[in-house]
């Protein structure tokens, strides 16, 4: 394989479009067509492709070509620098007809409550602007933000094992709850402990997730055996929606987080309190990375909606 130098200096956006299009269409003709190339001009430029890149990238059979293993890798960043250059052509011109530009944020579910404040804000400040708002898992927006897309993200940065990447401000230490379906038979009491739920299922977030690692502590706290066999996803609306259908199960979820659909009627806060408190999510950005005008105007409503003007204002000024 040629050294990435090379690659960038050989490597065109021409080449990018036709990968797309191949593995689109999945024959050389129809995919030159869509490029605006001939068939002997796409064939050559595939052929520079694999020989700079020393893969195969299609496998020729007598239905065409079939994306291979390589092919695929190539297809999907290929996708991703068409979407950024799409991206960087959208945000420069609005920039220069005098609009607001782009912003990509990412959250936590625990988090959506506090960013939906500061984002309505942004929104009314500057209406011009584009919006992308991306919810997933801390490790997930963190590997997002590394490779660049995500400006910011609201998440819990010690969930990575290099810290160190990222310059990060503490917003919001969450409050835990536990919830049921609104007729589970343990709404009828008027104080629950943890022993109370021992054989109780579960529904809660996977292995090694900061909200699992609190619940097995509050269990182990309270010498009583984790429970057995519990249903694990990381998504809050697919706890509600199973809750939703379960009469006996429970569920962890943040105060925050929960108190919509509780409010709603759609499910229970058991009155358990928990003594543990979920690590405080984060204002995380990429150490050194260049905050454009959109992303430090998020961050200081982030600050407004948080009650942390000051430390945000120290924050952009030391980045």
């Amino acid at each position: 394989m040629s050294t990435l130098t090379s690659i960038i200096s050989r490597l065109r956006m021409r080449h990018l479009r036709l990968l797309i299009a191949l593995h689109e269409h999945g024959t050389v003709q129809k995919a030159a067509e869509s490029v605006a190339l001939t068939q002997p001009g796409a064939t050559k430029a595939l052929n520079e492709i694999e020989a700079m890149l020393g893969v195969q990238l299609f496998q020729r059979t007598h239905k065409g070509l079939e994306t291979t293993d390589m092919g695929l890798c190539a297809v999907r960043y290929a996708r991703l620098i068409n979407t950024d250059l799409a991206h960087f052509h959208e945000e420069l011109e609005s920039m220069q007809q005098g609009r607001g530009g782009r912003l990509a944020v990412g959250l936590i579910m625990g988090a959506v409550p506090l960013i939906s404040a500061a984002l309505s804000r942004v929104r009314s400040l500057q209406p011009a602007i584009s919006i992308e708002v991306v919810e997933d898992t801390s490790a997930r927006l963190l590997n997002l933000l590394d490779r660049g897309r995500l400006d910011a993200a609201i998440c819990r940065s010690r969930v990575n094992q290099r810290p160190h990447l990222y310059t990060s401000l503490d917003i919001h230490e969450e409050e835990l709850a536990v919830i049921c379906h609104p007729d589970n038979p343990l709404t009828r009491h008027s104080a629950l402990t943890l022993a109370d739920l021992s054989d109780t299922s579960w529904i809660v977030y996977p292995a090694n997730m900061p909200m699992r690692l609190l619940l097995e502590r509050e269990f182990h706290e309270a010498k009583i055996p984790f429970p057995l066999y519990p249903i694990e996803t990381a998504s809050a609306f697919t706890s509600i929606s199973m809750l939703g259908h379960d009469r006996e199960s429970v569920a962890l979820m943040s105060v925050d987080a929960s108190k919509p659909f509780v409010d709603a009627g759609m499910v229970y806060r058991l009155p358990i309190q928990l003594h543990s408190r979920s690590e405080p999510y984060e204002l995380v950005t990429r150490k050194g990375a260049s905050l454009s005008p959109a992303t430090q105007l998020f961050m200081r409503e982030v600050a407004l909606v948080g009650n942390l003007h000051a430390d945000v204002e120290a924050y952009i000024e030391s980045l």
